[in-house]
């Protein structure tokens, strides 16, 4: 509750025009112009209208206001647009017909979801061709290789080594011979036989043609039926046939013949020798030999290494390849990513908000369709540099739309960057706010927000005008508070009492101790007359106040001599 108390208007007394006089002395120049604008400043509830000296006329007046109990909120307040929590422009670098679409606009779509099929005819070639060319590339960087390091190509027994280390090869050469084992096989043939004289693990006695001495055999199979003999000179006769396997002693090939003696029979004529099979090694390669360790006679294994070849020629050979192999790889993967470029899929989950092209036409790159995340909203609030260290993430924002009347929503500060932007002097710092619940609710609606910083609940306030420099504040002589009256002059019907504030917003101030309710404070309103009015905190009877004046005017001592009721100098 607020009053308007008295209306005071008085001369300047005629002590000003003998003051002054007994200044001028002292001044020279100029000076005496800076002394006379201190004097008129300093001087307590004064107007001076004329500057030659006519008399002046000033108007105060006291605003009076009750001590009452009230919420005091400080708070920092800014507009902005809201925006999605998240959008995505869904588009295609390709050129293409769409095959086939999945939703329509303000479907709600998830992440990773098919939304358009475009013809892939032509990737698919090129997709089947880098195949090829990578299979291709591969082949010859494993042939590459192989050439650097010959390898057995069966399992079995090293024949014969034809070249040692240090020797240099051309693509050819032979390298060695590998037997699959180191036996021999021969089929006998017996005549007046039966195969009942033969059984499998006999012993046999085997001569071969054109070497000394014997070999040890043993019988693997019998014939279970005799047969008869083909050749003119055993033609008609009954023949068993025994097959007999022997060590062979490292020089017997298929050019020889053989016979044998087994129990009490002996072979009819020289049989022919099976050895096991072979294969040489050549080089694939041009180099020179290294690494060769093995001996004939020595037991390999299907895809052992034998030898290295060294060399330019068989490492440039290699290094080609694997670049054409790296290439080729490069070049499928690429093949494969546009093949599924065809296949365009949602990168977020949200709702389809503009769809620009549907099943049936032929698009040349370009956007396709728009997604925003609703799934809350978010705003930018521009904080002054001089507010900003009182934003913190996790404080709670009040949200009003004009569009949605009588309604507000609650959002809270998520980031408050450090990359101010100054405009005019002025630097402001954006702050995120999102809202959760946005029932009625768009994006691109114009908002206000309101963040609190500081709220006190039903506390005692007074208007923050009437609180003095040094706080004090002037009370009316019968308010409760009265009794705790400093001694410090004051206009008439008015103390001044020692108070103690806490916060504030822009028209209240809380008063933490030293006024009760029932307690009526007074400040000073001030109006002026016409022509050149100038009122420097001015009090009924023209003095200013020990301490200051009511709404915050010079304080005590202000002027020369000391400001008191009706003070001059």
């Amino acid at each position: 509750m607020e009053e308007t108390l008295r209306e005071d208007k008085q001369s300047p007394p005629a002590a000003w025009k003998n003051r002054l006089a007994a200044w001028k002395p002292k001044l020279k120049g100029k000076k005496k112009w800076l002394v006379l604008v201190l004097l008129l400043a300093c001087g307590g509830g004064f107007a001076l209208k004329y500057m030659g000296g006519q008399q002046a006329e000033t108007a105060s007046v006291y605003q009076e206001s009750a001590a009452e109990v009230r919420d005091i909120t400080r708070s920092l307040t800014s507009s902005g647009t809201l925006q999605p929590a998240d959008s995505y422009t869904v588009s295609t670098l390709l050129s293409s017909e769409i095959l086939s679409d999945t939703f329509e606009e303000g479907d709600l779509v998830e992440k990773d979801q098919l939304l358009y099929t475009l013809d892939s005819s032509d990737a698919n070639s090129s997709q089947t061709q880098a195949q090829n060319s990578y299979s291709q590339a591969q082949s010859n960087y494993s042939q590459a290789v192989k050439a650097k390091y010959p390898t057995a190509d069966m399992s079995g027994t090293i024949g014969e080594v034809y070249v040692q280390n240090g020797d240099s090869v051309t693509a050819g050469t032979q390298i060695c011979k590998i037997v699959g084992d180191n036996n021999i096989y021969i089929d006998f043939l017996f005549s007046y036989a039966d195969n009942s004289d033969f059984y499998v693990g006999q012993s046999a006695t085997i001569f071969i043609d054109g070497f000394a001495g014997t070999l040890t055999g043993t019988v693997q199979q019998v014939s279970q039926s005799t047969v008869a003999s083909g050749n003119a000179a055993g033609s008609g006769r009954q023949m068993t046939t025994v097959r007999v396997k022997a060590v062979n002693p490292g020089l017997v090939t298929e050019d020889y013949t053989a016979s044998a003696v087994i129990g009490n029979y002996s072979s009819y004529g020289q049989a022919s020798i099976k050895v096991s099979a072979s294969s040489i090694v050549t080089a694939e390669a041009s180099g020179k030999i290294s690494g060769l360790s093995l001996l004939a006679g020595d037991t390999v294994s299907n895809g052992q290494r034998l030898c290295t070849l060294t060399g330019d020629s068989v490492d440039n050979a290699i290094e080609n390849a694997r670049i054409s192999l790296s290439n080729a790889s490069t070049s499928l993967e690429n093949t494969r990513d546009r093949l599924d470029d065809y296949q365009i899929t949602a990168p977020i989950s949200g709702t389809v908000v503009t769809k620009m092209a549907k099943a049936g036409d032929n698009v040349d790159g370009g956007s396709l369709c728009v997604i925003y995340d609703l799934s809350y909203l978010e705003m930018t609030m521009n904080i002054d540099e001089l507010d900003i260290g009182d934003v913190a993430v996790g404080q709670t924002v009040q949200v009003t739309a004009d569009a949605v009347e009588d309604q507000t929503y609650t959002g809270v500060v998520t980031n408050v960057s450090v990359a101010g932007t100054t405009t005019g002097g002025i630097t402001t710092y954006p702050v995120t706010v999102r809202i959760e619940d946005i029932d009625g609710l768009l994006p691109g609606m114009n908002v206000d927000a309101e963040i609190i910083i500081d709220q006190r609940l039903d506390v005692l306030a007074i208007p923050s005008s009437a609180v003095n420099r040094g706080n004090t504040v002037l009370v009316t002589a019968d308010s409760p508070s009265a009794v705790n009256a400093l001694e410090q002059e004051a206009p008439e019907g008015y103390v001044y009492v020692q108070v103690e504030t806490g916060s504030s917003d822009d028209s209240y101030i809380e008063i933490t101790s030293g006024l009760q309710e029932g307690d009526v404070v007074a400040y000073i309103q001030t109006s002026s007359g016409g022509g050149m009015d100038f009122m420097m905190g001015g009090m009924p009877g023209g003095g200013m106040p020990s301490g200051g004046a009511p709404g915050g005017g010079m304080p005590s001592g202000g002027g020369p001599g000391g400001g008191g009721p009706g003070g001059g100098f």
